[in-house]
């Protein structure tokens, strides 16, 4: 009996171990890049109706089996985080729902039969009894279920705000902490305003941007591989990993710690945030300055003061010094500019040859530019989060006045 049991504590100690090195930014990005195309790739095995209800079943396995560390059930157990926890659950279902349909819908069509929607869509349903009985149901269930968990967990209520106490970890609501996980990697205004309202107005332009009749009102993968797979990538390897990251991974000082780590508010990560004009001027320059002698490549980082023109009324002297500030800025984030304008410039002719040469033909000049730049927009996000785990790259570009 005592070896079996010290055989289960190994067991959940070497799973605890497992578990804290895979929760890794680095790799539990790849690996969820990784995973997300490999389902795709055999998406005819893996999305059937048993496979779906084996990965909820391993999911609620290693939860349930998870809760017997303190730690992970401190985390888990929180009823800020129970939402997260049930998204796990509720995202897993609606992705095998909708993509074990579309599988089936891509193999009716090679067997030459229409999908299974257009077979049903001739039918006509009742308001009364059909959908207001389900409607119903529903309502009754919901309300148990909302009534159980307001019962069975404490309203996430704290003492007042006290000015003299500051929460550590300092988190946002879990459906706001995706916006302030992306606060890591780029400008508060651009994490927090430009950002989502690009957001929301490439969400208002997707209809007009493809006009694609094919998967209009039925499911398929096939018929539309590129629109799932970005919109997929989009919303689960970024906006869930990003949720998640934050509420169950991100502890006190904003630290990352595996999932059955304590949370020590006294740990502290030797981070040195550098932007990529440090690395030009300060590294790589002076590696070339050492081969070469070439005393211009010994000039360092060059210094660029915050200047701001008074314009109203014109003040000539503050205008001047701020046109010398920008020249400067200029001058010292140059790599940075330069990046960009080839990502944001050059690349849009690049995929339309490669990559993207089918939506390209099939687009106006119009429609094709605001859909590879809301591509290029997104995938910045990875870009820029992968090169902070890596290289601790904190912007391109850094300027008193515009970062990025």
């Amino acid at each position: 009996m005592e070896q079996a049991t010290a055989h289960q504590s190994f067991l959940f100690e070497a799973f605890k171990a497992v578990a804290n090195v895979m929760a890794s930014p680095k790799l539990s990005f790849l690996l969820a890049v990784c995973g997300l195309l490999l389902l795709l790739r055999f998406r005819r095995l893996v999305f059937n109706w048993w496979m779906g209800l084996l990965v909820i079943l391993i999911e609620a396995g290693v939860i349930i089996w998870g809760m017997k560390d303190p730690n992970f059930y401190l985390i888990v157990g929180k009823p800020d985080n129970v939402p997260i926890t049930a998204m796990l659950f509720v995202s897993t279902f609606v992705l095998w729902l909708a993509m074990a349909q579309a599988v089936n819908n891509d193999r009716r069509v090679l067997q030459k039969l229409t999908p299974d929607e257009k077979e049903t869509s001739g039918q006509k349903t009742w308001v009364w009894p059909d959908l207001l009985y389900i409607e119903f149901i529903s309502l009754i269930i919901c309300s148990v279920v909302l009534i159980l968990w307001a019962i069975y967990l404490r309203a996430p209520l704290e003492q007042p705000a006290n000015p003299a106490v500051t929460p550590n970890p300092s988190k946002a609501p879990w459906y706001f902490l995706g916006l302030q996980e992306m606060l890591v990697y780029y400008d508060p205004w651009y994490a927090g305003v430009v950002l989502p309202s690009i957001i929301v107005v490439g969400l208002m332009a997707i209809p007009y941007i493809d006009v694609n009749p094919k998967g209009n009102g039925y499911y398929t993968f096939a018929e539309r591989k590129v629109a799932i797979t970005v919109f997929l990538f989009g919303y689960l390897a970024l906006w869930v990993f990003m949720i998640i990251t934050g509420t169950f991974l991100r502890g006190p000082g904003w630290n990352f710690f595996g999932p059955f780590e304590f949370w020590d508010p006294h740990k502290v990560v030797a981070l040195n945030n550098v932007n990529l004009s440090d690395y030009v001027w300060v590294v790589w320059f002076q590696k070339i300055y050492h081969a070469t002698h070439i005393e211009w490549f010994n000039q360092g980082l060059p210094n660029v003061v915050n200047k701001v023109p008074q314009l109203i009324p014109p003040n000539w002297d503050s205008i001047d010094a701020f046109r010398v500030e920008v020249g400067h800025a200029f001058k010292r984030e140059f790599a940075g500019i330069l990046f960009l304008a080839f990502y944001f410039l050059a690349m849009p002719g690049i995929l339309a040859k490669t990559v993207l040469k089918k939506f390209y033909l099939s687009m106006d000049l119009a429609r094709y530019s605001v859909l590879v730049m809301l591509f290029l927009t997104m995938f910045t996000l990875p870009l820029k989060m992968v090169l902070r785990w890596t290289m601790n790259l904190k912007y391109f570009v850094d300027t008193p006045w515009i970062k990025f």
